[in-house]
């Protein structure tokens, strides 16, 4: 029942939100939603974003990882949209969702999903700025998050 978008369209995040949590079964008490949006560096430079990928290896991988995250919190559904492209400041880039019977099992299960989205995903990220074009490197606060996992 889990559902994963890698798209260049944007998307909007209240209608995805409501199919997500439209017909759920009578057991579920929890739905958690994040929805991650561009923003701009440090110094207010930033004009875009560039997100690539491999079409076909970067979904495999985002399944792999969400059904890791259906057996080990018990989830009854996830959703994982990420766009590619080039994104401006202030545009939505992905978003997160779980259902779960508890939220405690929701929120964890999203938070590793967004932990894993952002330090392990097959994504590479590019920041074009009036300076030119950086990639964006691993930081090290990512990395130390997915430890407790």
């Amino acid at each position: 029942m889990t559902r994963i978008s890698v798209q260049s369209e944007p998307f909007d995040v209240g209608a995805e939100v409501n199919r997500f949590s439209e017909g759920k079964d009578d057991q579920v008490g929890a739905v958690v939603t994040f929805t991650g949006v561009v923003r701009n560096n440090d110094v207010g430079t930033l004009k875009s974003m560039l997100i690539e990928h491999y079409p076909g290896m970067t979904e495999k991988a985002l399944q792999k990882i969400v059904e890791t995250a259906v057996e080990r919190w018990s989830l009854s559904d996830a959703l994982v949209i990420h766009r590619h492209g080039d994104l401006r400041p202030g545009e939505v880039i992905m978003m997160v969702a779980t259902t779960a019977r508890h939220r405690v099992a929701a929120f964890e299960a999203a938070e590793y999903l967004m932990d894993y989205l952002k330090s392990r995903a097959p994504f590479w990220k590019q920041e074009i700025t009036s300076d030119g074009r950086s990639w964006v490197d691993a930081k090290d606060e990512d990395e130390d998050a997915l430890k407790r996992w």
